[in-house]
């Protein structure tokens, strides 16, 4: 049988005494909760990582949680066929305001802060002036250059300048970082590389505006494939900002290019590119792809890279009538159609069809 049991930090002992009287454990927690509870991640993960070694099966584990759902994880599958080479990671304070000077002069950036989520700290800029240099490196931006922002969780818009944004991602909100409207507060790189501390830069894809990719995947498996497109105007595609999903089968073939190069010819060296060579992979995640390739490129030739992975809490997405949120507070498993709920079931037999081989298979 399957048990829920919720994760109380005041009773961790407890908790982890009666985690290892089970065969595996599914972790369904986003980051930073555990962290907003009053608790310590860094405990729990540990207490996980005790469950692991003890033989039992935990999907994620806290390591393939923390080095997939990293954002510098695009810097190491950079080199794939689903990565792009020139996304950088900054762990400190003058490595990113040398770092992004640099990028930011040459072209419109997205920059990734690794903790939040929902879009929360993804900022895509541009330069007000439009004045961008022609070669990488040539020039870098000055510090009271005026940048044109959107944060992907809500798509507003923020204007500031440069040296403010980088105040603001290393220092948080004070009177040289100027006036924010963000939700967030700032102090992506708070506590260092150690503590998760680090920003991703990466380009900025113009082609986003037409939606992003998003595979799920039941462990080696694609199970579907949602189009996320952003609402009018907008350019992120998070859940709850009027984005549009139009869901298709694994094998839809507008699609072939990037299933091909993803399942056949990437997906073996992902794993072991985060580091990850030793662990299974997820039992139920998604990646998130954006269209890098100019209009104009033949379907065939397109490249699609990895906007990030998930596998920490991932929903599904055929089951998102049952959210409760501010518009529908009174929302629940009923209002789900009869398609999506068969298809929504599809996906959980087949993950513990899975489950159990990955069981079946440690015991032998």
């Amino acid at each position: 049988s399957c048990q829920l049991i919720h994760y109380v930090h005041q009773e961790h002992d407890k908790f982890f005494e009666t985690v290892k009287k089970f065969d595996f454990v599914i972790v369904r927690c986003n980051p930073g909760q555990i962290k907003a509870d009053g608790g310590d991640q860094g405990k729990f993960d540990e207490g996980m990582r005790a469950v692991r070694k003890a033989g039992i099966q935990v999907w994620p584990s806290a390591d393939v949680m923390e080095f997939m759902g990293a954002k510098d994880a695009l810097c190491k599958v950079a080199t794939l066929n689903i990565g792009l080479e020139d996304t950088l990671a900054y762990y400190d304070a003058a490595s990113f305001a040398e770092g992004f000077k640099k990028t930011m002069k040459f072209q419109p950036r997205v920059i990734k802060q690794n903790r939040g989520s929902s879009g929360e700290g993804i900022w895509i800029i541009k330069l007000k002036s439009g004045e961008y240099c022609k070669e990488y490196g040539a020039e870098s931006c000055k510090d009271e250059d005026i940048l044109d922002m959107m944060e992907a969780n809500d798509n507003h818009a923020e204007e500031h300048t440069v040296a403010e944004f980088i105040e603001f991602c290393v220092n948080g909100r004070n009177d040289k970082s100027g006036t924010w409207t963000s939700k967030g507060a700032g102090k992506y790189l708070e506590g260092g590389k150690e503590a998760g501390g680090q920003l991703v830069d990466q380009r900025f894809c113009p082609r986003i505006v037409e939606g992003e990719l998003r595979y799920n995947l039941v462990v080696d498996s694609l199970v579907g494939i949602i189009h996320k497109k952003p609402k009018e105007g907008g350019i992120s595609a998070v859940g709850g900002t009027g984005s549009i999903y139009t869901y298709y089968g694994p094998e839809e073939a507008k699609f072939k290019t990037l299933t091909t190069n993803f399942l056949e010819k990437d997906l073996a060296k992902v794993m072991p590119a985060l580091g990850l060579a030793e662990e299974p992979i997820p039992l139920w995640w998604t990646t998130d792809f954006i269209l890098a390739s100019p209009e104009g490129t033949p379907a065939e030739e397109e490249k699609w890279i990895v906007g990030e992975f998930n596998c920490s809490c991932v929903g599904i997405s055929r089951c998102l009538a049952a959210y409760c949120k501010d518009d529908t507070p009174t929302a629940s498993v009923n209002d789900i159609s009869k398609e999506d709920m068969e298809e929504a079931m599809k996906y959980g037999n087949l993950m513990g069809e899975k489950a159990k081989g990955i069981l079946d298979k440690a015991k032998a």
